[in-house]
């Protein structure tokens, strides 16, 4: 009885010492996580459900606060802050990313996807982790992806319908050499501009028109200041969850291990969200009045071979190997 009491106490000891051990890996922290859309969007959900996972695995020692709406400055803004270490943590798109490592411009290719599974399993396969591997040495960690959904155009002179209805129009375009040149093929006149300058611009008809998620389009109000939006689909946006390396290298093993689970499971519970919000989104659009339309499948096909071109181009200044990976990645998620 004796000997079974000494066991029991020593295993309460090393229990005990285990559980202090593992407090001290967690410290008291703040993480400043920002991005770029309105706190009703998709990816303010996420961040809320990762600010919620991290206090619960932490203890309520490790808070996230959100900056939503471009609060923290532009996307280029906080990624430099990012890298800096002057802020922990961004969800934005692969945009800036493609300014740090140029390979992440692949996956802002037009008509890449059919559909959202394909794409979830491009960036949580071998390609994403390529590349998130190459942006450790510049600064950044990423932790996940979050959905922002396939892009669309809106704009406020006419429906398009075919590759010639772009021709002419001012669209305001993500700053992306990518975006830039597919937008050019189509003989439109893309215009680079941060985001949080966008609806200004549209409102005062600086610009005809943008492009985006039916989410985003709806959350940001662009229903007030444009009439149609067409669903595009041209490229499939997805926003790498990002945190500072200089504030990761400060973390314990717990610290890190706690926040990347955190961010997985964030990742999942986002993309369910959004893809929700994006399908009820379109019958929001067309109730606040915006005249909505489809593009037909043989003319999708035709403007994808169009911009075939635009492909080739930047595939040549990227590094063979992650080219290579790129395409039987492609052809491996086409079947899902």
């Amino acid at each position: 009885m004796k000997s079974k009491l000494i066991q029991l106490t020593t295993m309460l000891l090393l229990l005990a010492s285990g559980g202090v051990a593992l407090a001290q890996d967690i410290q008291e922290r703040t993480i400043r996580f920002g991005h770029l859309n309105n706190p009703d969007h998709p990816t303010s959900t996420g961040v809320k459900k990762f600010a919620e996972l991290v206090a619960a695995k932490s203890g309520g020692k490790i808070k996230v606060q959100e900056y939503a709406s471009s609060q923290l400055g532009n996307e280029l803004q906080q990624q430099s802050a990012l890298q800096g270490g002057v802020q922990e943590m961004l969800v934005a798109s692969t945009t800036s990313l493609a300014g740090i490592v140029k390979e992440f411009g692949l996956f802002d290719f037009p008509f890449l996807f059919s559909n959202a599974r394909q794409a979830d399993a491009m960036v949580d396969g071998p390609l994403g982790k390529m590349l998130s591997g190459k942006l450790a040495e510049k600064g950044v960690v990423v932790l996940g992806f979050f959905d922002l959904g396939f892009r669309n155009v809106t704009n406020g002179k006419r429906p398009i319908t075919k590759a010639e209805d772009l021709e002419g129009l001012k669209l305001r375009v993500i700053p992306n050499p990518v975006f830039l040149e597919t937008f050019k093929t189509f003989k439109a006149n893309p215009i680079p501009m941060p985001f949080a300058e966008l609806y200004g611009a549209l409102e005062s008809k600086a610009v005809d028109g943008q492009e985006n998620p039916f989410a985003v389009i709806l959350s940001s109000k662009f229903y007030e200041v444009n009439k149609y939006v067409s669903a595009t689909n041209h490229v499939y946006a997805t926003n790498p969850v990002q945190i500072s390396k200089r504030f990761w290298d400060k973390l314990s093993p717990v610290e890190q291990k706690l926040l990347q689970d955190a961010a997985i499971e964030a990742q999942n519970y986002q993309r369910v969200v959004s893809r929700e919000v994006s399908g009820k989104a379109v019958a929001e659009l067309k109730a606040k009045g915006m005249i909505y339309n489809e593009i037909a499948p043989a003319e999708l096909a035709r403007m994808r071979a169009e911009v075939k071109p635009v492909h080739d181009k930047f595939a040549a200044s990227y590094e063979p190997a992650v080219v290579t990976l790129f395409k039987s990645e492609l052809e491996r998620v086409s079947k899902l």
